[in-house]
């Protein structure tokens, strides 16, 4: 069975018959990962599905692992584009104004699961939104998002959003920083990887993070409070990409073993995983003595108000890309409830 196309200019390249022999040469890709090799992403999501590809392919593609990262985390899409790696990964919202659909997965409210969320997004994203081509220039495999995401800080238990006003909270750019700056927190949009040292030195007096990710970069130590959004406050949309040259390169076969692996298979492993490992991050963050407290009834209702108002500011830019932002969001949701059973 052919693997469904959603990549935009993938079936032209299938169909033009930009592939080489199947008796050709190995081809080696190359992997290039901003978080440590340890990281979910690295551990739990790169290399399996790269294994897996190596395993369908019968060994014709391989992946290496390069050292370091070729491009900070902000020019990592570049960075897969120009050719200066292969394959990557990268967080849309940490280049601002350059995505604008997939910000739909990084509203307010959307689910506590994940896996729910990273399939109901990559089915809309294939149906919806990769037909507006925003990852021109490089082959999006999938789109996904980390767990939902909760505030933490060095301050004081947020019973209600004056206990969040004028506090400094690092967020990762897209929605998050306008539903901080909603909420009345001042945002400092900075990478994931300044975390710590952005908390340890009072530059940033908090941050929003799913609960996986503030274990991860070992904040426990530095935060004090965290204060849990049923829902989640956010999320945080990511892609995981292909250099275009490279994909086409590969045989036909091998592009589909690519494609058929990519979609919704790579976007419940990366759901699944993050799932997990938020889960392991809770139970550190409460044996490391941190206060963790829900959202009270009072506080929902405060940030609700404020997100709901953040969601509806961002239909107009969606219109404008030929999307009905308010049925899109309507239709995600169900997809996750969905996705959820």
């Amino acid at each position: 069975m052919k693997a469904k196309c959603w990549i935009t200019g993938c079936s032209i390249a299938v169909a033009a018959g930009l592939a080489i022999p199947a008796h050709a040469q190995t081809t080696e890709l190359t992997i290039s990962s901003w978080v440590p090799p340890s990281h979910i992403i690295t551990a739990k999501m790169l290399l399996p599905w790269a294994q897996e590809v190596e395993k369908a392919t019968q060994g014709r593609v391989k992946f290496k692992l390069l050292p370091k990262a070729v491009a900070s985390p902000p020019q990592s899409f570049d960075a897969v584009r120009d050719g200066l790696a292969d394959v990557s990964f990268a967080v849309h919202g940490y280049t601002p104004g350059r995505f604008v659909l997939t910000k739909a997965a990084e509203f307010a409210f959307l689910g506590d699961s994940a896996e729910a969320t990273s399939v109901a997004y990559q089915r809309v994203y294939e149906k919806h939104l990769a037909k507006a081509d925003e990852h021109k220039g490089v082959v999006a495999l999938a789109v996904f998002t980390h767990g939902p995401g909760h505030i933490y800080n060095t301050k004081r238990p947020i019973n209600a959003l004056a206990d969040l006003a004028g506090m400094k909270v690092r967020v990762g750019g897209g929605v998050v920083n306008d539903i901080a700056k909603a909420l009345g927190a001042v945002p400092l949009l900075k990478p994931s990887t300044q975390a710590y040292e952005l908390l340890n030195s009072g530059v940033a007096d908090g941050l929003f993070f799913p609960h996986e990710t503030v274990a991860n970069f070992k904040l426990t130590g530095v935060v004090k409070h965290a204060t849990v959004v049923p829902g989640g406050l956010y999320n945080t949309s990511f892609v995981f990409m292909m250099n275009p040259a490279k994909f086409a390169a590969l045989s036909k076969a091998d592009q589909q073993a690519v494609l058929k692996l990519s979609g919704e298979s790579l976007a419940r492993r990366a759901g699944e995983a993050w799932d997990e490992a938020d889960a392991a991050g809770l139970t550190a963050i409460r044996q490391a003595g941190i206060a963790v407290q829900p959202a009270s009834p009072r506080l929902l209702a405060e940030i609700k108000a404020k997100t709901d108002a953040v969601e509806h500011g961002w239909y107009d830019a969606a219109k404008a890309k030929g999307v009905d932002g308010a049925a899109l969001m309507g239709e995600l949701r169900a997809e996750i409830r969905k996705a959820g059973r």
